[in-house]
C-alpha cells in the first residue's frame, strides 16, 4: 500500500499545482479580455474528477494495494504520458488551464504537441484515467471513468471548438490535425 500512498499523493499533488497555474493563467487572460465558454459543464468536470480520486482510492484500499503483474510497463507510459503532459502545459504557456478562456482573436497556438493534433491534453486525461487506476488493478475505476471521460468530452470537445473556430483562427491552423491521434507531420510548423 505505501507505492500507493505514495503515487497517489503525487498525483493530487500535482493536480493541485495545475489549479495553481490554472487560477494564474485565468487571473492573466481575464485581464487580456478573454470570454469563458463552457462554464455550465465545468462543473461536471471537477466532480468527475474529483470522483474518480475517491473512488481509486476506495477501490485499492478496499483490495489491498497491489501493483498490476505488469506494473513496470504501466508506470513507464504513465511517465510518457506525464511528459507529453509537461510538454503540452508548456506549449500553451499562459493559455493553459482548466476552463475553457479564449481571448477573441488571439492566434491559436500551433507548437509543441499542437503540431501533432487538437487536443493532446485530453489524450494525456484520457490515457491517465485507464492508467492510473490500472497500475494498482482498480478495474471499476478504469473502466467508470474513462466511460464518464468520454461523455464528459463529447460535450466538453464540441463547445471548445465552436469557441474556437468563432473567436480564433483555429481552423486555419488545426483543420486537418486530427483530435487525439497524431499526424506525422502537423499543419503547422510554428515549433
Amino acid at each position: 500500500m505505501a507505492a500507493f500512498y505514495f503515487f497517489f499523493a503525487f498525483i493530487v499533488l500535482q493536480r493541485a499545482a495545475e489549479l495553481v497555474v490554472a487560477k494564474r493563467n485565468e487571473k492573466k487572460l481575464r485581464s487580456e479580455g478573454a470570454v469563458e465558454f463552457g462554464s455550465g459543464h465545468y462543473p461536471y468536470i471537477v466532480a468527475l474528477h474529483a470522483a474518480f480520486f475517491v473512488s481509486l482510492f476506495a477501490e485499492v484500499w478496499f483490495k489491498g494495494g497491489g501493483l498490476h503483474p505488469l506494473w513496470l510497463i504501466i508506470f513507464i507510459l504513465f511517465m510518457i504520458v506525464q511528459g507529453i503532459r509537461l510538454w503540452a502545459l508548456l506549449s500553451l504557456g499562459k493559455y493553459w488551464n482548466t476552463k475553457i478562456l479564449l481571448v477573441p482573436n488571439a492566434q491559436v497556438i500551433a507548437k509543441g504537441p499542437y503540431r501533432f493534433m487538437r487536443h493532446p491534453n485530453y489524450a494525456v486525461v484520457i490515457a491517465e484515467l485507464l492508467l492510473v487506476p490500472l497500475l494498482f488493478e482498480a478495474y471499476f475505476t478504469a473502466v467508470l471513468f474513462s466511460l464518464l471521460n468520454i461523455w464528459m468530452l463529447s460535450v466538453r470537445i464540441p463547445a471548445e471548438e465552436k469557441a474556437l473556430k468563432e473567436f480564433t483562427d483555429y481552423e486555419s491552423r488545426h483543420g486537418s490535425n486530427a483530435r487525439f491521434m497524431p499526424r506525422s507531420t502537423g499543419n503547422n510548423s510554428n515549433s
